[in-house]
């Protein structure tokens, strides 16, 4: 479909609401413009000056701004951490790690997570005004990278007058963002946690990207990425990519047990395409609510972000050397049910940082649930995870009230 074709239709009651839950200024949380006196520079080649980025925080930082932890959020995920996200309704994405007597305890720790760079809740990102333009900038947004998202997270770190993070954690993507800031500023982290994460992607990652991306960029409603100006939304592309990566966030043993081969409201096959079966009324059902808090564009720009990481490449061919001479803990955490990022993957993470005599710990837990564990209830993991957290602030100098304390 041209781009004609797509101004000629008219907007449905299902596009009007679709639009207009996207009003940034109405989410709870904080916005901040960056880049007023000094731009972003993007590793693309260009620059982006007073841009936003929209966070939110739980707990108090102590008098000292020691007891900082910024929580990295992966793909599909925002800000909302540990609170009722604002379209949805339903409990922050971390709700189970993030809060009072919580692993990431917030009687002691300051938590912080912002809407990664080109995101869509808040954060500037291709469904953002372009000043120059006063359109979305749809794909005239400058291609990121995960190390941008880093950088963004760097200036806000500026804003908020903090020197040293206490700790920085997250799960998939945002475990890349974890390695990046370890990697990229080591002086301003103490710990990292990278969680069900990689160093690059597999061509097999890359190649499940591409099928998404592919299937957004098919939908007539994309209208060549300016589907916001048109007043249109590719929802059924959309919903088709989540179809498709929500398969790999889950195992086969997770499938077969919810869902086997059992049928979904009938006692017979219907001989159609209808959803038959229970796994893909479920697999529609993730696809059609998806569309109600996510943008396609989005969807495009930070699946390219994580298919470029690569620490080898962007450190001399050696992961080894993106840590070396490090000052950070680590806690590497793999699930042996995650076929994405599978444990190999943070075994090539554990051993490069113990090929340069880095501080590692290293658990992999045992769990049906596939790479979405760490999103999941696994007491065990909460448990590592909490006694990590602990021994390093501990060590750090945190009380365990949370305030005060003479942080090294």
């Amino acid at each position: 479909m041209s781009r004609n074709d797509c101004s000629n239709q008219t907007m449905t009651k299902s596009d009007e609401k679709s639009f207009r839950k996207w009003d940034a200024d109405t989410f709870p949380g904080h916005r901040v413009v960056l880049g007023r006196d000094e731009p972003l520079r993007l590793d693309c080649g260009t620059g982006l000056s007073n841009f936003t980025v929209a966070y939110q925080t739980y707990g108090k930082l102590n008098a000292n701004k020691t007891n900082a932890i910024m929580i990295c959020h992966a793909l599909t995920g925002d800000q909302f951490v540990a609170e009722p996200h604002p379209i949805t309704g339903k409990p922050g994405w971390w709700d189970l790690m993030v809060g009072p007597g919580k692993p990431i305890d917030t009687d002691r720790y300051f938590v912080i997570c912002s809407n990664i760079l080109g995101g869509c809740m808040g954060t500037i990102g291709p469904r953002e005004i372009n000043p120059e333009t006063g359109s979305p900038w749809a794909i005239k947004f400058p291609v990121i990278t995960i190390a941008d998202m880093v950088r963004a997270q760097v200036m806000l770190l500026d804003h908020l007058e903090i020197e040293r993070l206490f700790a920085v954690a997250g799960g998939s993507i945002g475990g890349m963002q974890v390695l990046e800031w370890a990697a990229s500023y080591p002086e301003r982290v103490f710990a990292a946690a990278p969680i069900a994460t990689t160093v690059h992607h597999s061509a097999q990652n890359i190649a499940f990207h591409e099928v998404g991306r592919q299937a957004i960029m098919a939908d007539p409603d994309w209208c060549g990425g300016d589907y916001q100006t048109e007043g249109r939304n590719p929802e059924r592309g959309l919903s088709i990519a989540r179809m498709a990566a929500h398969v790999t966030y889950l195992s086969e043993l997770a499938l077969q047990s919810k869902f086997g081969r059992r049928l979904q409201d009938r006692e017979a096959i219907t001989y159609g395409f209808e959803a038959d079966f229970q796994v893909e009324s479920y697999l529609r059902h993730q696809g059609s609510t998806f569309v109600d808090r996510f943008d396609a564009n989005s969807y495009l720009y930070i699946t390219r972000a994580a298919d470029y990481f690569d620490m080898a490449e962007s450190h001399g061919g050696s992961v080894a050397d993106a840590f070396r001479d490090t000052p950070v803990r680590f806690c590497v955490i793999s699930f042996d049910s995650d076929w994405l990022y599978p444990t190999a993957e943070s075994r090539v993470i554990v051993n490069s940082l113990n090929a340069v005599a880095a501080n590692v710990s290293f658990a992999e837990f045992q769990t049906s649930f596939g790479h979405d564990s760490f999103l999941l209830n696994v007491p065990e993991f909460h448990r590592v995870f909490r006694g990590f957290l602990n021994g390093a602030a501990d060590h750090y100098g945190l009380p365990r009230n949370g305030h005060g304390g003479n942080a090294r």
